[in-house]
């Protein structure tokens, strides 16, 4: 039951407000003992002719609510009316239902006839796959999850890095350097290797600079040696991309990229032509985005060649042509704000309302302490790399805290725990806070199993599993339909945060912050060991309270799993 809705019908009638007005003025009361909901009452003191504080005695009295059996009382404070839940119908409403949609719970069907596109990864060809490609991925993951959760159709793009000026240096690099050994080894090893040397000899040699711009125009023109070496390295970098998209359980619909729409740059050119959109501007050809307030959106170079305004309106178009997109949303850095404002002004310009519905969702930078990034310099942190050491620190913890409390586990076992948990650590540092915050990396925080991480949410789960396993072999179950028992602070302060789970997910949608799911899961997860803390389980004083705390674990079970998933992270049954 949505009860601020309930509320609302209720106070729309009382009061003749328009029920979304009523919505927007209902408030939380900043302490819990002002109770669960707050409606004030000044903007009804024009037309009723009363002080506020006489309106809410007069609303708080209404025989509307009496019959309310879910209200234990009403009280008028001042000129606000506070609305009290009671806490044994809420608690079996809530729980009841998480147990019965078990961890489908927050799912919606405001999407069903939508479809969605998530642009993200987007990965250059031939270079590695570092932390700063990270952001992207598990920002867009996230978000391609909460969207299908919703009842969209989602479609995942990945707008691959697959054409430009690198492949004519990569194609002059492997001709003067290149290792055919080595790059059926380790092909993204190799290919970094002579992009990096390309870039240290240039400064030297200005012929090579000549060299790979001829190259690339023989790429463009389709010459076959050039073609084939670049299918090779976009085919070999594939290999290795998805070898680490599968660890992660990312998956992707489409692999188009830059190259394919590059065909339709020409389109493009034609269609801004023939709207007399194109301007001369120091031998380019640009569109004048003056109404807009932005610069103008370059097309076409001075030399004739397309850059990626060019190939990103190509994209955009052939995606609503074939999709009919309502949403198109693009998961890349906020450096590229500006250009994603012009490419979307272009479209608009253009005549093209689906401008509208296109949406750059940026984030920041990811940093590690007196290191800055550089592919050319060859100083990058794989993630690869990052994901194998937080795996083998993690378990290390593990293993450490097994001996210590005599727990026996197998060595897959442990493995298979320390991926998740590993894996799920670096993950979460994406995700804990807003999207556009910059993330610093840290050991002691991503792995500290008592802050705001994923081993700490991770092993919430795994312990209640515990509680519930121990539940079972002394032949008790979880019942809820005895979840009215629960009542007292520390188990309403948990289901209060459990029943807004599901408005998180809408939230992050909205906002396209995943990090609004992963801090109510944290909230949940904080809510929860206060209560486990406070309150006993297996040691409640009557077996239907037992019951009902159990059913109450089994709830924060499937959110906190259903949570996770949503941001990308597993649980594990046990540590």
């Amino acid at each position: 039951m949505d009860y601020k809705s309930e509320i609302a019908k209720v106070l729309a009638g009382i009061t003749e407000l328009d029920i979304e007005n009523v919505l927007k003025l209902i408030e939380i009361p900043p302490q819990s003992d002002m109770g669960d909901y707050a409606f004030p009452c000044f903007v009804l003191a024009k037309t009723m002719r009363k002080a506020p504080q006489m309106i809410a005695q007069d609303v708080a009295a209404n025989e509307a609510f009496t019959s309310v059996s879910w209200l234990s009382k009403i009280v008028n404070a001042g000129p606000y009316v506070n609305f009290y839940i009671d806490r044994g119908s809420f608690a079996k409403d809530i729980v009841g239902n998480i147990i019965d949609l078990g961890d489908t719970y927050g799912e919606d069907n405001v999407g069903e006839g939508k479809t969605i596109i998530v642009e993200y990864s987007s990965p250059n060809i031939a270079k590695p796959f570092h932390v700063g490609h990270a952001f992207t991925t598990i920002i867009g993951n996230s978000l391609a999850k909460i969207y299908t959760k919703l009842g969209y159709k989602v479609v995942r793009m990945n707008h691959l890095g697959d054409y430009g000026t690198q492949f004519g240096k990569l194609i002059t690099a492997y001709r003067l350097w290149g290792d055919e050994e080595k790059l059926n080894e380790s092909p993204i090893d190799e290919l970094l290797r002579i992009y990096v040397k390309f870039h240290e000899e240039e400064k030297n040699d200005p012929s090579l600079t000549t060299s790979a711009r001829e190259n690339f125009k023989k790429l463009e023109d389709g010459c076959p040696e050039e073609v084939e070496l670049w299918k090779k390295f976009r085919d070999m970098s594939l290999v290795v991309f998805n070898k680490l998209y599968d660890r992660m359980g990312i998956s992707f619909d489409n692999y188009n990229g830059e190259s394919f729409y590059s065909t339709m740059s020409n389109d493009v050119v034609k269609m801004l032509q023939d709207k007399n959109l194109l301007v001369e501007s120091e031998g380019a050809q640009v569109v004048d985005l003056e109404e807009y307030g932005y610069p103008p959106c370059i097309i076409l170079k001075s030399d004739g060649t397309t850059i990626y305004a060019s190939r990103d309106l190509a994209a955009a178009m052939y995606r609503y042509d074939n999709y009919k997109f309502d949403k198109n949303i693009y998961v890349v850095g906020i450096p590229q704000a500006l250009h994603f404002k012009q490419v979307f002004a272009v479209l608009k310009k253009a005549g093209f309302d689906y401008a509208d519905n296109c949406e750059h969702v940026g984030f920041g930078l990811v940093k590690f302490k007196n290191m800055k990034f550089s592919t050319r310099d060859g100083n990058i942190v794989l993630l690869e790399e990052l994901i194998d050491e937080a795996v083998a620190k993690t378990k290390e913890i593990i293993t450490n805290n097994c001996k210590q409390r005599g727990v026996e586990m197998t060595e897959d076992e442990i493995n298979m725990i320390s991926e998740k948990v590993g894996l799920g650590a670096v993950i979460y540092t994406y995700v804990k806070s807003g999207r556009e915050r910059d993330i610093v990396f840290s050991w002691e925080e991503m792995l500290d199993f008592e802050g705001d991480t994923a081993p700490y949410l991770i092993y919430t789960y795994a312990r209640t599993r515990s509680i519930l396993r121990k539940a079972k072999e002394q032949g008790l179950e979880p019942d809820k339909d005895k979840t009215n028992l629960l009542i007292n602070d520390d188990e309403y302060m948990l289901i209060r945060n459990l029943a807004d789970f599901k408005s998180s997910v809408s939230k992050a949608a909205a906002s396209n912050e995943p990090f609004m799911i992963s801090r109510q899961v944290s909230q949940i997860a904080r809510a929860y060991n206060r209560f486990y803390n406070n309150s006993s389980i297996l040691g409640a004083e009557s077996d239907d309270l037992k019951c009902a705390r159990l059913a109450l674990c089994e709830a924060v079970c499937d959110t906190i799993k259903s949570g996770l998933n949503l941001v990308g992270i597993d649980v594990v049954e046990r540590m």
